[in-house]
């Protein structure tokens, strides 16, 4: 069976999607579509801008999220069995699966974008890759740390992010070396997504997805908030709200997509972070 997987921010490079712009017509709708709604020229910025710009919030997540939709429809044979993406790339699998119009999702995606942008200025905080230490014990750290500092990617065995206030993070960080972790590497990232100084931006986003349309996908799509497959679009809507102030749970995801089946995983999006990871979590 085949699983199709959609990377998240992180994944991004200079001059992504230029190929698939170039060699695909069906492609090159999705970009020249997406500068249309989002009402500048973010395929500019994909192809020609620098790491610095690439990695603004705004233009992080609506990039990537368009990368993989053109990617998804590109693809020859394209059937998916089940569909699964990382953080942002839920909004991917989610149209690549049938569920959203892509015009919809974009907007969705622009929406996360800012919402959570704004979260940040309002409430700075950072995330840092464990490594090499149990989740358990990443768990603990955190709830025995002062502050706020929660886990926020299990990501695949022995590596975990987590994520909070800057003095949490760091705290949890040396406490997570003193309990035997190989490393503890604070991320590039805007803020502390996937924590509770998200809630604002969830609000927001809730708002804006209680007034999209979604439609039963034509295969299970497994979420990041429970890594459970589901259908039924009340419950996607749910879950994609709620997912901004969860954990991502990768690893349980890929387990539970084995288990029910998917022997080919096929990451569609910048990159190879997931099908490294899926290797990691099956091996």
């Amino acid at each position: 069976m085949k699983a199709y997987i959609f990377p998240g921010q992180g994944s991004q490079f200079p001059g992504m999607g230029k190929d698939l712009y170039d060699s695909s017509l069906k492609a090159r709708e999705i970009f020249e579509e997406a500068n249309e709604i989002l009402g500048f020229d973010i395929v500019e910025v994909m192809f020609e801008g620098d790491d610095e710009q690439l990695r603004q919030t705004s233009v992080t997540q609506p990039a990537i999220f368009i990368h993989s939709v053109a990617a998804a429809r590109a693809a020859e044979d394209f059937a998916p069995d089940m569909a699964a993406g990382h953080s942002l790339g839920e909004f991917s699998a989610l149209v690549a699966a049938g569920a959203m119009e892509f015009e919809d999702a974009l907007k969705l995606v622009s929406i996360r974008a800012n919402a959570m942008n704004r979260a940040c200025m309002r409430n700075p905080g950072k995330m840092a890759a464990i490594l090499m230490l149990d989740d358990e014990v990443v768990r603990e750290i955190c709830e025995q740390t002062e502050g706020i500092v929660v886990p926020a990617n299990f990501n695949s065995p022995g590596q975990i992010v987590i994520s909070g206030e800057e003095d949490a993070v760091s705290r949890a960080c040396k406490a997570a070396k003193a309990a035997g972790a190989k490393k503890a590497l604070p991320l590039p990232v805007g803020g502390a997504f996937h924590s509770p100084l998200m809630e604002q931006a969830r609000a927001d986003l809730a708002q804006a997805i209680d007034m999209t349309p979604f439609k039963t996908p034509v295969c299970p799509v497994y979420q990041n908030v429970d890594a459970l497959p589901h259908t039924d679009p009340s419950e996607i809507k749910a879950n994609l709200i709620a997912q901004l102030t969860s954990p991502v749970l990768w690893t349980r995801t890929i387990i539970n997509m084995v288990e029910a089946g998917a022997t080919d995983f096929i990451e569609l999006g910048p990159g190879e972070v997931l099908t490294n990871l899926v290797r990691r979590i099956i091996s």
